[in-house]
């Protein structure tokens, strides 16, 4: 679609407020808006606001393509934004990069501006929306099959992109399952031998307790 076709402002595209009536035990680290998003709502095409007016777009460009290739950056011409902004198409090659790149520069500082980042699904044409429900489809089949199976595997570590997601604790978790979930004999034998030298050092303390 091209952006002259397009200049009214979507509701979707609006920043809504944050949400700060939350309990205490589902408060994240950082105050987000109560949003709902369907595979129908995201998309590989983004929307990024409140990017001074200093001609940026090669900055901009370094900055999305750490999360992918990018296919598409232009700015999106008489849209309504703040006074000395501007807003920017973005269009990468997989959704998995958009998803990415909107959770990681949204509300990021860039330039004395906090960007806005939001999806732009009307930007898509009819192969892009079949490819995106395609590959929706596949991820829910492969959840049914293995409901045991861990949000990333072997393949999903050697993607830069998908590697970013991944947090301390989870790459953890994932050598953890790998070493002892997967009939490894090697690790039983290697947790054996630690619970070994673990209650051999807890009873020798408890004997130098009781002496």
């Amino acid at each position: 679609m091209n952006e002259k076709q397009n200049l009214k402002e979507e509701k979707h595209h609006k920043q809504q407020e944050f949400c700060y009536t939350r309990p205490a035990y589902r408060a994240s680290r950082r105050l987000t808006a109560v949003k709902v998003y369907t595979a129908a709502a995201e998309s590989q095409h983004l929307f990024i606001y409140n990017v001074p007016k200093i001609n940026l777009r090669a900055e901009l460009k370094n900055l999305c393509s750490k999360y992918g290739q990018i296919l598409l950056i232009n700015v999106v011409p008489d849209y309504k934004t703040e006074l000395f902004t501007e807003c920017y198409h973005v269009q990468f090659d997989r959704i998995q990069a958009a998803k990415i790149a909107k959770r990681l520069i949204d509300n990021k500082s860039f330039y004395g501006q906090v960007l806005h980042v939001c999806y732009a699904p009307e930007y898509e044409n009819i192969a892009e929306t079949q490819a995106k429900l395609d590959q929706r489809r596949r991820d829910v089949l492969k959840r049914i099959e293995n409901p045991n199976r861990l949000p990333f595997d072997q393949r999903t570590l050697g993607d830069d992109v998908n590697f970013m997601t991944i947090s301390k604790s989870q790459l953890q978790k994932k050598r953890k399952y790998e070493d002892l979930g997967n009939g490894n004999a090697s690790s039983d034998n290697n947790t054996e031998e630690f619970l070994k030298d673990f209650y051999s050092i807890y009873d020798n303390k408890s004997k130098k307790n009781k002496t």
